[in-house]
Formats: C-alpha cells, sequence, structure tokens
C-alpha cells in the first residue's frame, strides 16, 4: 500500500506521534454511524498503520546496529585485557 496519499508531514512524525494520530482516526470511526463516510479514513488509517510499520521496523534495525556495535567494543576491550 502506498503513503503518498497521507500528509508529508507523517513521514516526519515519531511513532509515539503517528501512533496517537492513528488513534484519533481509530475513534474517529468509532462514532461514524454511515459505513460510507468511513471508507477514506478507514483507509487512511491502513496506510498510516504501514507507515508505523515501517518507522519501526526501522528503530528496530538501529537498535539492533547500535546493540552489536556496543557488544563489539565491550568484548575487544575484554580480549585487550
Amino acid at each position: 500500500m502506498k503513503d503518498n496519499n497521507l500528509p508529508n508531514d507523517y513521514n516526519s512524525l515519531s511513532l509515539e506521534e503517528l501512533t496517537i494520530k492513528a488513534n484519533e482516526i481509530i475513534e474517529e470511526l468509532e462514532k461514524q454511524k454511515d459505513l460510507e463516510k468511513s471508507i477514506d479514513k478507514y483507509q487512511n488509517l491502513l496506510k498510516l498503520n504501514n507507515i508505523i510499520e515501517k518507522k519501526f521496523q526501522k528503530d528496530v534495525k538501529n537498535i539492533n546496529q547500535k546493540t552489536k556495535e556496543i557488544v563489539l567494543k565491550i568484548t575487544s576491550k575484554k580480549n585487550a585485557k
């Protein structure tokens, strides 16, 4: 699913901010009585979820990389002694 239809500022938001936006959309959907009117909001929610997943995966990758670097530093110090 493409993220192009969502506002550009979504890409600059943090995971926490994106989650808040998603929760706001969910609350609006829960209040909506006419399902025809809620289709666009639901599709935006799916796109927003996709952005959240991508950011989460990117953050996990960064955390894993940093952890690996720290472990290598610690093991190299121990081996130097």
